[in-house]
């Protein structure tokens, strides 16, 4: 049986994949940093859990020892580029034949992220290995919806970015299922650049329009700077994230995020999760309370 790891098998898109590729009757080795209440989950759900960190080349080989096919997904911190050096040697030394990279939509050379230019660079580096490898650059995801759950509870719909920029959010299962199908045919993807978006693009005062539309409220678009909003969201001592916004900001201005590709959808045979879908999913983390919210 084709053993899988899945990196950052607890997040948005990992721990999705975890249960598609149990599905499709793959042996998966999921890779967390501690062993806790979802590890626990994990391994009922029927994964082998592989605990251990990505910027340990020990904890990365042992992971990866007896491993056909592999996730690599980074979250944005620091040491992303080192820790693609990592996976790439210990990919290499087990003769992967395939790594499912996870990269950025905006991904290049000359960005002004270093968040996103080291999503560029791991792209390069994992070429250089001689592994095949599909990268995946990929949009915003709709968890970003998630992330301001609880403003949205009180009435409001708050971003650092410009509100007529332009995206097309993606639910994390849609990219699981996209990369669980990567894998079940890896000759089909190997070598190849996939960008994936949702179905639909919204600029960021229409999306506060169509998750008020859902949840039957009023809720208007606010933008704030970046500083204002890591500090709404309990992140303002983040200084990885506050410099990746920033530069994003600029990167939404420019148009860089804008556009829909059919390559999920593709992929994964079927339409792809809908922003009306997901707020309806986690209905309760939106449903405004007329009790806390503001004037």
């Amino acid at each position: 049986m084709t053993t899988i790891l899945i990196t950052t098998a607890n997040g948005a898109t990992g721990r999705p994949m975890v249960d598609y590729l149990l599905k499709a009757g793959f042996h998966v080795r999921a890779m967390v940093r501690s062993d806790d209440e979802r590890a626990r989950e994990l391994r009922e759900a029927g994964a082998e859990v592989a605990l251990g960190d990505l910027l340990d080349l020990r904890d990365v080989r042992a992971a990866l020892k007896g491993v056909r096919r592999a996730y690599f997904n980074y979250p944005v911190g620091d040491g992303l580029v080192e820790a693609a050096v990592m996976f790439a040697q210990a990919a290499k030394e087990q003769d992967l034949e395939l790594v499912v990279n996870m990269s950025q939509i905006q991904s290049r050379p000359d960005a002004r992220s270093k968040t996103t230019q080291n999503h560029w660079l791991s792209e390069q580096v994992l070429d250089w290995s001689g592994v095949p490898v599909t990268h995946l650059r990929v949009t915003f995801f709709m968890q970003w919806l998630l992330y301001i759950s609880g403003l949205i509870r009180r009435g409001r719909y708050v971003m650092p970015f410009d509100g007529d920029s332009r995206f097309a959010p993606i639910a994390g299962r849609d990219i699981a299922l996209t990369a669980a199908n990567i894998f079940a045919s890896p000759e089909e993807h190997a070598g190849q650049i996939h960008t994936l978006t949702g179905p639909v693009e919204y600029s960021h005062q229409q999306l506060a329009e169509e998750v008020g539309r859902v949840l039957g409220k009023d809720i208007p678009y606010e933008q704030v700077t970046v500083t204002t909003f890591l500090e709404l969201i309990g992140l303002e001592s983040d200084t990885v994230k506050r410099k990746h916004f920033e530069a994003v900001t600029i990167d939404q201005r420019e148009g860089r995020l804008a556009g829909v590709s059919d390559a999920a959808a593709s992929i994964n045979g079927g339409p792809l999760v809908t922003v009306e879908e997901f707020v309806n999913e986690n209905r309760s983390r939106f449903e405004f309370d007329p009790a806390t919210s503001t004037s």
